[in-house]
């Protein structure tokens, strides 16, 4: 066996001055840069493993030989959600319920039944920037947030957040970016000290808000049932095929936070990356914006329209690669005599083990010597399935891997043309270079926009065009079509994301009708 390389630290404090700072990411990247594949820190004698390889990565992804650690800020937002989807460890009762549950909600027809829904929330923001005017200093993360909260609201639980009619983000958002940043390093806090912070208290305080409004959710669906087919009601209503249980009305409420929260959190930092990458490289951005004119024209975008955009396509898997916004994925050895990695590396039962998805994304080994760079070529769909296994996990892995990234994707998909169809884009700031900030999730920090309807829109033909109506002459000015650079062969099938993305979703069955007694949830109980 091999040594796992590590910096030089101090005694009993380990490494614990060389991490943290404004940008943890990026404190850790540049301090393991230098030692490879794997490296490690120590800190109160805790030893972390960091792996920067997607060949080690792999082993890590067998489900036989590891499993998702629930750990560090991941465990103590067990304080907030319990159980949950994400926070549960392997082998909880409620995790295997919700998941059986849940899982079908998200398949690719119900969630192609969504389309229409998460339309309406992206022409909002459609026309928010065309109101405004070129003029407008757009607020990026802000807005794709608003965004992404009101259609996973929308969507999956018949509930309209409104963000785009107030000028601040809802309490929710800021809520849960509190509880974020507080999960950093607070589990190993003392117990005296959370004791007589006023930030434990607050951490708290912010928790019981998100946990009052999922609550009120649900009583204003059991006070109204309704027939839908949606994430709600399959919460309230369905059973668990296994066991025959249902979900208790506790986990109703984790898991509710847990969509809500995740369901918006990484999908607009996703979408804020892709445009001050697209805005970087307008050359890519032209060749992004060529395809939505050839594919969609002027018409109102379509579901079939999203299967005919595989540069766009390979435009967010890129970006996705280069700045994964859940940047990690933590596990443990199942052995209690730990595991051999890399044919060399021993990695105990008690050890940390994080694999740095901005680090395995950028492994030479996969992309080559312009890992660095961002090149959506590399992303499209024969050269994407060349790539070696897990070589691009944005989505994380397995059974613990994200339930709701076909959702994701499509919301992504569906915005980004609208964006590209309607404006030319530019950066408020022509020298703005990217500064991240990060709590369990990256995102850009103070990136701003402009947008400027392009030639052959006026805000009346572009309220028409979201209504769904003809665009009129807009049609001769704009509307170019290529065959050679649109693939007809899916026609309202599953948008392609990764490989076997879809092939394990079974249909969603639910109830239809809400059953005699059904459930009451009894308060905000912990």
């Amino acid at each position: 066996m091999e040594p796992i390389p590590q910096p030089p630290g101090y005694p009993w404090i380990g490494n614990l001055l060389s991490l943290g700072g404004a940008n943890p990411l990026e404190t850790m990247m540049n301090l393991l840069k230098p030692y490879g594949e794997i490296a490690s820190v120590t800190v109160f004698g805790i030893r972390v493993v960091f792996i920067s390889s997607a060949a080690i990565l792999t082993e890590l992804c067998d489900e036989k030989r590891f499993e998702k650690a629930v750990e560090g800020p991941v465990a103590s937002l067990r304080d907030v959600v319990n159980d949950g989807l994400f926070t549960a460890r392997n082998g909880e009762l409620n995790w295997g319920i919700a998941h059986r549950v849940l899982t079908p909600a998200f398949g690719p027809l119900y969630v192609q039944g969504m389309f229409d829904d998460m339309k309406d929330i992206s022409a909002q923001l459609v026309l928010k920037w065309a109101r405004h005017g070129e003029s407008f200093k757009i607020p990026v993360t802000d807005d794709f947030t608003r965004l992404t909260l009101d259609t996973i609201a929308l969507c999956s639980m018949n509930y309209r957040f409104n963000s785009f009619y107030t000028e601040k983000v809802h309490h929710f958002v800021n809520a849960l970016m509190y509880v974020l940043k507080q999960s950093q390093g607070r589990e190993i806090r003392p117990k005296w000290w959370r004791a007589i912070s006023p930030w434990e208290r607050e951490f708290f305080r912010q928790t019981a808000l998100m946990r009052e409004l999922a609550n009120d959710m649900v009583q204003e669906r059991l006070k109204n049932p309704t027939e839908t087919k949606d994430l709600l009601n399959a919460m309230i209503l369905s059973k668990d095929p296994k066991t025959g249980k249902q979900l208790d009305d506790e986990s109703i409420i984790d898991n509710l936070i847990t969509f809500l929260a995740a369901g918006h959190e990484t999908t607009s930092g996703m979408l804020s990356f892709t445009f001050h990458y697209l805005l970087k490289n307008p050359d890519t951005f032209r060749k992004a914006q060529r395809e939505v004119d050839e594919v969609i024209g002027t018409e109102p975008v379509r579901y079939e329209h999203l299967n005919k955009l595989p540069y766009l396509n390979a435009v967010l898997r890129e970006s996705s690669r280069l700045q994964p916004t859940a940047p990690g994925m933590a596990v443990k050895p199942l052995s209690p005599d730990g595991e051999v990695v890399g044919g060399k590396y021993h990695l105990t039962a008690k050890d940390r083990i994080i694999a740095i998805f901005p680090r395995v994304h950028r492994d030479p080994e996969v992309y080559g010597d312009d890992a660095e760079a961002f090149r959506p070529e590399r992303m499209l769909d024969e050269e994407f399935e060349k790539l070696a296994p897990n070589a691009w996990k944005p989505f994380g892995n397995g059974a613990r891997g994200c339930i709701g990234r076909g959702f994701a994707w499509q919301e992504m998909l569906l915005v980004s043309a609208m964006l590209l169809q309607y404006f030319n884009l530019e950066s408020y700031d022509r020298d703005y270079e990217l500064d991240v900030v990060s709590t369990l999730t990256i995102k850009p920090k103070d990136f701003y926009m402009r947008a400027v309807l392009r030639p052959g829109w006026t805000l009346k033909s572009l309220e028409a065009s979201l209504a769904g109506l003809a665009a009129g002459n807009n049609a001769q000015n704009m509307k170019r079509r290529s065959a050679d650079s649109v693939s007809e062969k899916s026609n309202g099938q599953p948008i392609t994301i990764l490989r076997l993305q879809h092939r394990d979703m079974r249909g969603f069955r639910t109830h239809t009708r809400r059953r005699r007694g059904g459930p009451r949830l009894r308060g905000l109980a912990r």
